[in-house]
């Protein structure tokens, strides 16, 4: 019988865990979805992404999908289900049944990685894994400025870590990377069609240390990030 592609919305606290994709100590988003599907349907499953995040970073909204046989649970009946098996930090928001057309990564229209930080002297408590803590005074407006030169398509090899692994094409275009302040909170918010492995981090810190002016010791970041 012809399976049913089940296309869902993912959001997750990404702090325990080591990114999306699937590794041999199963401790990564792809790894607890795909358990959670077999411990279902009593059977092995493949959960495609619409891309891969890093180990800590958290999702608003990941798209996914995967083939199931067909006629065995309603979408309501599917969404509890898995919210019942999987781990409190991650949940899935909302699917539906698709064309076997519908692909979670190609047929993505975009995607959007919001980076979080807190301009202040003592960090809150409330933002420890969700925001970077910048203590030192940032100049704005310089930040703002800065950040409108990496809008566009360049060639951003001097922006993405290799992770070991040979990336031929490093060209990517930036559609929008808008700086976002709500008192001492500062978002850089990218959109685009897709990033090089760290490309956001790196972007980040290079426009974090433009607006400090001088050098600074700055604690350790984290970032977020939502995917249409």
């Amino acid at each position: 019988m012809r399976s049913r592609r089940l296309k869902f919305v993912v959001a997750y606290d990404g702090r325990d865990f080591a990114g999306w994709q699937s590794q041999r100590h199963g401790n990564t988003i792809q790894d607890q979805l795909e358990a959670a599907f077999r411990k279902i349907c009593r059977s092995r499953v493949s959960v495609i992404g619409a891309g891969r995040t890093d180990a800590g970073v958290h999702a608003l909204g990941q798209c996914a999908h995967v083939d199931l046989e067909p006629g065995r649970l309603a979408i309501q009946r599917w969404i509890t289900a898995l919210n019942g098996t999987l781990p409190p930090t991650i949940r899935i928001l909302r699917g539906r049944f698709v064309s076997p057309n519908f692909h979670a990564r190609f047929s993505a229209k975009g995607k959007v990685y919001r980076y979080r930080i807190l301009n202040a002297a003592i960090m809150s408590p409330f933002e420890l894994g969700r925001t970077w803590h910048v203590a030192a005074p940032l100049d704005r407006a310089l930040l703002k400025r800065a950040a409108k030169l990496f809008a566009g398509r360049h060639d951003f090899s001097n922006f993405a870590a290799t992770g070991g692994k040979f990336t031929e094409d490093t060209t990517r275009t930036i559609n929008s990377l808008r700086v976002i302040t709500r008192g001492n909170l500062i978002d850089l918010e990218f959109a685009g069609s897709g990033f090089l492995y760290k490309m956001v981090r790196l972007i980040t810190g290079t426009l974090v240390r433009s607006a400090l002016g001088k050098r600074h010791s700055t604690q350790s970041s984290s970032g977020s990030k939502s995917r249409n």
